[in-house]
């Protein structure tokens, strides 16, 4: 029973590990974009294992590949041995990352693709001075922790790095929420040279951003602020870091990766989550004199192992064959004008944002700009309840977050739409 289980969950697991929904479920089974719970419930699946499950559940091709290499019985050798499927994943995403002379290093989630970034980029600058956006996640360790601009994922004031910190792309409040995007990318340039000159000894060693601020509820800035940043960034030969870790493999629909929206190459990037579709599979991307930057030995014994990237090379080759980037921009279209034209204009409503299938409902009190995370945690509710599953984030957790899998169709969409529609004004009081 899901009762029984959750007790014995509080029991042996720490507090501070969140479980969604008043009533949590466990999820058993999978199917496409669809999921069932221990009491026989099905849903539409809108978060993916916040944004992992990107193909999908139960995806024949990648099933088969990750038979094939358990079926050889080698399950993991470490990286002090040749790994044939690591050496080919490794080849397609350096040729994919628009990195010139790429290499890859594999490691097992986003937090260690980060940490990993972070050590390359300190080595290579010998400094540990880094610029960070605020509203950002990096992860949990430490170092990515020390990065992240949200106290609420901010567990400790232990900071091996010294961080100085750059505007988020927030057009509800803040400092640049009100400026056209013109505007707001001159003037986060004109903040970014105030911060070097003023919060800094000069010899930075990188900004790292994310395009779309995945926890931070899916804020981001104009197109073309990362342009402005790097400019004035390659004047100090500072080095910039594209965490790619949500924004990755066509999410956003109008690119491979969220650092193309901006015109630039960033000099290392990171990747994780819809790469595995499940499997533990991350890594970071980077030019070959950058990321050479380690002066002692250094591996992940169980990153970019034999099963994790038989998995990998399988997702990749499918989003790729089915042209997973241009279904994201047609059925998010679907998704985004369908909320903006529904729910848009309600005064509880501050912005439907987002690109692709990475998009988010901020929700405030009617009137304002205050947060209104009571209201979130309604609609979230009432999605489960009509049998969909979302997420929640943001700064002030008042943002609903959608992340389905890539291969959501047009009807799954307009389902979801409609479930989402139906929640918002019901929890808002709205008559339908």
């Amino acid at each position: 029973m899901t009762d029984d289980l959750l007790a014995r969950h509080r029991a042996v697991l720490p507090s501070w590990m969140p479980i969604y929904y008043a009533e949590p479920i466990e999820l058993v089974a999978g199917s496409g974009r669809r999921v069932t719970d221990a009491q026989g419930r099905s849903y539409l699946d809108f978060f993916g294992g916040v944004l992992t499950n990107m193909i999908g559940y139960d995806i024949p091709e990648i099933r088969e590949a990750v038979e094939r290499q358990l079926a050889t019985g080698i399950v993991h050798s470490s990286t002090l041995y040749l790994i044939r499927q690591q050496v080919e994943l490794a080849e397609k995403i350096a040729q994919r990352s628009g990195i010139p002379d790429a290499r890859v290093f594999f490691t097992n989630s986003g937090t260690e693709a980060n940490e990993a970034a972070l050590l390359v980029a300190t080595n290579h600058r010998r400094s540990h001075q880094i610029l960070a956006v605020r509203n950002s996640y990096h992860g949990r360790s430490y170092a990515a922790m020390g990065v992240t601009g949200n106290r609420n994922w901010s567990a400790s004031g232990l900071n091996p790095l010294q961080v100085a910190w750059l505007h988020s792309g927030d057009r509800v409040r803040g400092l640049l929420a009100r400026l056209s995007d013109e505007e707001q990318v001159d003037a986060a340039v004109e903040d970014l040279r105030e911060v070097l000159a003023t919060q800094t000894a000069g010899d930075v060693a990188a900004l790292i951003a994310e395009p779309i601020q995945g926890v931070g509820g899916f804020v981001h800035p104009p197109d073309g602020l990362f342009a402005g940043w790097k400019k004035v960034l390659d004047e100090h030969g500072i080095l910039f870091i594209a965490d790619e870790v949500q924004t990755g493999w066509g999410r956003t629909g109008e690119h491979f990766w969220g650092y193309q929206a901006h015109g630039v190459t960033p000099d290392l990037l990171t990747f994780a989550k819809g790469i595995g579709n499940g499997f533990a599979l991350a890594g970071v991307v980077g030019r070959a004199e950058v990321l050479e930057s380690v002066p002692a030995i250094s591996f992940s014994t169980f990153g970019g192992n034999p099963i994790s990237t038989a998995a990998g090379n399988a997702v990749l080759d499918y989003l790729i064959a089915h042209d997973l980037q241009a279904n994201a921009a047609r059925v998010g279209a679907i998704l985004a004008d369908g909320l903006r034209s529904a729910v848009g204009g309600l005064d509880c409503v501050a912005e439907v944002r987002g690109k692709g299938l990475m998009l988010g409902v901020e929700f405030v009190r009617p009137g304002t700009s205050e947060p209104d995370p009571a209201l979130t945690n309604r609609v979230f509710e009432a999605c489960r309840e009509s049998g969909l599953l979302a997420g929640k984030g943001g700064l002030y957790g008042n943002v609903l977050r959608m992340g389905p899998p890539l291969t959501l169709t047009e009807e799954e969409a307009r389902e979801g739409l409609a479930i989402l529609v139906d929640a918002i004004r019901s929890a808002a009081g709205v008559a339908a």
